[in-house]
């Protein structure tokens, strides 16, 4: 018999004072950022709010847009243990999670001794996660859904937080392994980076040519980066919001009685695409000073919560739709 324990209710003041306290703090970490990425404010919001809803975000573009910067100037602003790992064809899931060694002390007696990998980090970053075999893929599963991994029948919990921010390249496809959609569901966002607007990249270009490059501080710390998500999920949400996660997400699923989508998407979003939107709905709200999320967090959600979980039919990629248009239909009936 398993008991289920629930936090003790929190004020209204004591949640606005918390709130305050949250949006200073997070105010700070989105200067910090901008101080570094110039332009990209969509992109940044939406990685903040992945972090700050405790999840994993997959982050692609084309080569030179600063996704790498941006996952590092997150670990600094942010005081996370940051690691890097570069996913090739040879990468061997050791090589991420880490293995056992035998080891002989003074007396000749023999043991196995874990060597950890760099997965055991705050902040993670697969760079170019989708060039690494399925079988390397398959070894981030564990940990990012169960936050620990096992070696030997042994298990090893990560540290907290733990965010996996992966990258990908969506033009050379040659040589890479698509991601299996088990893995792909357990990002919370996918993150499409697009070119930069003319002043923002006029910016970069005064700014990044110089003597020296703008340097991210450190601005807060991985504690607070904690509180912080806790308090995301003791927002309260309206049961207006609530109604639209749901019809938004079911209305995406085929064989629930909508011909559109029977026709256009071949599987559909589960139940964690309606939590993905809950949590993210709540940081959002959180991210621009608001106390509850509205349907407008949803809808400016939609697409980088449920993209990367639905497959379209045949018939429909002949007809040359895409999943953001099918998205973008059903997100307008909300």
């Amino acid at each position: 018999m398993s008991v289920v324990v629930k936090e003790a209710a929190i004020s209204d003041a004591d949640m606005i004072a918390e709130a305050e306290r949250a949006l200073a703090d997070i105010s700070k970490v989105r200067d910090g950022v901008g101080h570094v990425i110039f332009g990209q404010e969509s992109v940044v919001e939406r990685a903040l709010v992945a972090l700050f809803a405790g999840g994993h975000a997959l982050l692609v573009g084309v080569p030179g847009l600063a996704k790498t910067k941006l996952v590092e100037t997150l670990g600094i602003v942010l005081g996370l243990d940051s690691r890097r790992i570069q996913f090739t064809p040879d990468l061997m899931p050791s090589d991420i999670l880490g293995s056992e060694v035998m080891e002989q002390d003074e007396n000749g007696r023999r043991s196995f001794r874990f060597i950890r990998g760099p997965i055991f980090a705050q902040l993670l970053m697969a760079d170019e996660i989708n060039r690494a075999s399925p079988r390397t893929q398959s070894a981030l599963l564990q940990s990012m859904q169960e936050y620990h991994v096992t070696v030997a029948g042994a298990r090893h919990d990560l540290p907290a937080p733990f965010h996996v921010l992966a990258t990908q390249n969506p033009l050379e496809q040659e040589g890479t392994y698509p991601l299996p959609e088990a893995q792909l569901d357990r990002f919370l966002m996918q993150i499409d980076i697009l070119y930069p607007e003319i002043e923002a990249e006029r910016r970069i270009l005064l700014e990044t040519t110089g003597v020296e490059d703008a340097r991210a501080l450190n601005v807060t710390t991985p504690e607070r980066l904690r509180e912080v998500q806790m308090l995301v999920r003791r927002m309260p949400v309206p049961e207006s919001v609530i109604d639209a996660i749901l019809k938004l997400v079911r209305s995406a699923r085929p064989g629930q009685g909508k011909a559109e989508t029977d026709k256009h998407v071949a599987w559909g979003p589960g139940p964690r695409a309606s939590q993905a939107l809950m949590l993210c709905a709540r940081a959002r709200a959180l991210y621009d000073g608001r106390l509850a999320p509205s349907i407008d967090d949803v809808k400016a959600l939609a697409e980088p919560v449920l993209q990367h979980r639905m497959a379209l039919t045949f018939a429909a990629r002949a007809e040359g739709m895409t999943v953001r248009d099918v998205i973008a239909r059903l997100t307008k009936e909300i």
